[in-house]
């Protein structure tokens, strides 16, 4: 194939280009937050709109999908002009977490991501006796069907009990997400009913699929959802819109809303999973 080298500057020069139109309209976008800021605050409207916030990220990602681009790369990008925008009128910004104390990001500061941490309550070598989850898909199996239903009906009851209150998760009504456990095979749908969630057997419009670990990871806030849909720990199928509308306003829960046992539930087993994993796999 015979190279153009004479065309490889003025490309250059037009991505130089795009990229000043990039940051101009990151600074428009701030100065028009600013102004609605200051609108907010005459109005008496005090901190962040988080459901505001995930229309942004979900239409964004939308149109991105469209477009044949990242959805990931597209919640990245508006995530940095939200937090830019939070800067502007003087709020909190998520980019802040990790220098955050007190408990107010979304993992409090006490919590150690380090999967080394004697918190997984076993020492390395009784963590390579632990199965690995395939194996234990028969006996996850076993389970009925109905039991299983009403568990996840009311785990889901505790954990999204001020979302489902506020009305947060009212585009979920009638509308079916799927859950899909891989390595343990099984899979429940979800929807939004008389303001309850409840599984249903009917087909689902959206559906996230992803092994035990990962989905408890992403449930206990030890790792990005960004990060494991990139790295295709997670992958969503169907309506993509529906699925980020959902993910995007689970993203924005408040951590410290969840009742303090599912918090320490989720976290603890989350990282004891990760362990395991890793310990199975020779990387611990």
């Amino acid at each position: 194939m015979s190279s153009h080298p004479a065309l490889l500057p003025p490309l250059r020069l037009a991505i130089d280009g795009l990229d000043d139109g990039l940051l101009l309209l990151l600074a428009a976008r701030t100065h028009l937050a600013r102004a609605a800021g200051a609108l907010k605050a005459g109005s008496g409207v005090q901190g962040r709109d988080a459901k505001r916030e995930a229309e942004v990220l979900m239409r964004g990602q939308g149109l991105a999908y469209r477009l044949g681009m990242s959805p990931q790369t597209a919640h990245r990008i508006l995530r940095l002009a939200i937090e830019e925008g939070c800067r502007a009128q003087g709020l909190d910004s998520d980019l802040d977490q990790s220098t955050v104390v007190g408990g107010t990001g979304i993992i409090p500061a006490h919590v150690s991501n380090d999967v080394s941490s004697p918190m997984h309550g076993l020492p390395v070598p009784l963590l390579k006796l632990v199965p690995p989850p395939q194996r234990l898909a028969p006996l996850a199996r076993l389970i009925p069907s109905v039991v299983q239903a009403r568990l996840l009906e009311q785990m889901m009851a505790r954990v999204l009990a001020m979302p489902i209150a506020n009305g947060d998760l009212d585009f979920m009504a009638d509308r079916r997400i799927g859950i899909e456990v891989s390595d343990l095979e099984l899979r429940w749908v979800v929807t939004l009913r008389e303001r309850h969630l409840i599984v249903v057997r009917e087909p689902a419009e959206a559906t996230v699929r992803g092994s035990v670990t990962d989905l408890m990871l992403l449930a206990g806030r030890l790792e990005d959802a960004d990060t494991l849909f990139f790295q295709r720990r997670l992958v969503l199928t169907g309506d993509v819109e529906l699925g980020l509308t959902a993910r995007n306003l689970l993203d924005r829960l408040p951590w410290e809303t969840i009742p303090l046992g599912f918090r320490i539930m989720l976290n603890r087993g989350g990282r004891f999973l990760r362990g395991a994993r890793e310990a199975y796999h020779g990387c611990g």
